[in-house]
């Protein structure tokens, strides 16, 4: 579960606030999208969850550690497949390599990888990339997983495949949260956010938010993206 409970964060200098105020609950188990302009405060809020940014005041819930996969996923080049999946868990969780070997070739199982177990990053597709990110964030068994901007690394035409992967780790009980521009990834969530300015002016299903939006923000952002 993620618990957000009026968090607000202002840079020094800053003419306002870039979180003003910042509340809402994501349910174990549930997938939702951020959506928001450049400048909304998608990614402060993000680094603010993961624990990169400190807010100046409001509170964070998450039941445990969060994951981030990163937007240009930051595999290690000269590490296999399985061993990018392994390092982490050695030098970090401290765990055995017998473990951390069964743990990550479970989670590649699960996401499709089998197969690329001794290719290197270079070797791989970029959706295969992003799941190997995603199979080393899982590994070190965060309660919830972040994405910044999944699919904006990747060709447009890979776009089916960043959902059907959020779903394969959707399978698997984890409570996902996505940054993102990308009104169709939105779409496949189950929850849709929209912030603007540093507030949260929206949220529900993303028939409702995106079928049927309530705020002018919200309407702009989709005209946008429209365009």
């Amino acid at each position: 579960m993620i618990r957000v409970e009026d968090v607000r964060k202002r840079f020094p200098g800053a003419a306002a606030p870039t979180l003003d105020g910042v509340s809402f609950t994501l349910e174990t188990g549930r997938l939702a999208a951020i959506l928001g302009p450049s400048g909304s405060g998608k990614s402060t809020l993000l680094r603010c969850i993961v624990g990169l940014e400190r807010p100046d005041s409001g509170t964070i819930h998450l039941g445990g550690q969060a994951g981030l996969v990163f937007q240009s996923f930051e595999l290690f080049p000269h590490l296999t497949t399985l061993d990018n999946c392994v390092l982490a868990q050695r030098l970090v969780a401290k765990r055995s390599r017998a473990d951390a070997e069964a743990r990550a070739r479970q989670l590649l199982e699960a996401l499709g990888l089998t197969h690329r177990l001794d290719a290197y990053p270079d070797m791989l597709s970029g959706g295969q990339r992003q799941r190997v990110a995603i199979a080393r964030a899982l590994a070190m068994e965060p309660a919830v997983l972040l994405y910044d901007e999944p699919t904006s690394a990747l060709d447009p035409s890979l776009r089916r495949e960043v959902v059907e992967t959020l779903r394969r780790v959707g399978s698997l009980g984890m409570t996902q949260l996505v940054v993102t521009h990308d009104v169709a990834l939105a779409r496949a969530s189950e929850v849709v956010l929209v912030l603007d300015h540093g507030h949260l002016v929206e949220q529900g299903p993303p028939q409702q938010v995106l079928d049927a939006p309530r705020h002018d923000a919200t309407r702009r952002l989709l005209a946008q993206a429209h365009d």
